[in-house]
């Protein structure tokens, strides 16, 4: 069984590289990705293979958080969140689904596998990198005392907070990535 989380069960660890052998910080999208793997456990018991995937951004040209992204960015108004220095782990939609693949055929992976690429970057580099990309000045902050006035934690742990995520599993397994490095990856 193939269950789908997010690297949210981690919670805001700050600098920390973290692979699937990490704990998790008390917050808010730990207790939901927690939540949701606990329900996904009941079937172990059964003899089901179960692969819990902690998924970072997944980036495309249409759906998913490139979407909401591109909006701001084609009118100017992309911009950097706060001090822009936490981290943002992401993979590519072609590289999630092979990897889904992959994970499906790989009988030996089993528990959380950690769905990203193997270089997040710092939200001000996402930022500017897509801005390049798109021919697009990224000049403006989201100051953080903006974002928690309108989304309180909800700002804290999904625009201002994030997880410095290293897919070991993947990588110990053999999976090859297309999309390294993010930058060439907006240039396609």
């Amino acid at each position: 069984m193939i269950n789908g989380s997010a690297i949210g069960w981690y919670g805001l660890r700050g600098e920390k590289a973290l692979d699937e052998t990490a704990g998790a910080e008390n917050c808010f999208t730990h207790h939901v990705c927690e939540a949701w793997e606990t329900q996904a456990k009941q079937v172990e018991p059964l003899g089901v293979r179960l692969v819990c995937m902690r998924t970072g951004l997944v980036l495309g040209v249409e759906g998913g958080v490139m979407a909401k992204l591109l909006t701001p960015f084609e009118f100017g108004l992309g911009g950097i969140f706060g001090t822009g220095r936490h981290w943002m782990s992401w993979i590519a939609l072609d590289d999630m689904v092979r990897a889904i693949g992959f994970v499906i055929a790989n009988k030996n992976i089993i528990g959380p596998v950690n769905m990203t690429a193997p270089e997040p970057v710092r939200n001000e580099v996402f930022t500017k990198a897509l801005g390049r990309a798109l021919n697009r000045l990224t000049v403006f902050r989201l100051p953080e005392f903006l974002l928690t006035k309108l989304l309180g934690d909800l700002a804290r742990e999904t625009m201002l907070g994030g997880q410095k995520i290293l897919p070991k599993k993947l990588v110990e397994a053999g999976f090859q990535f297309d999309h390294i490095k993010l930058e060439p990856y907006f240039r396609l």
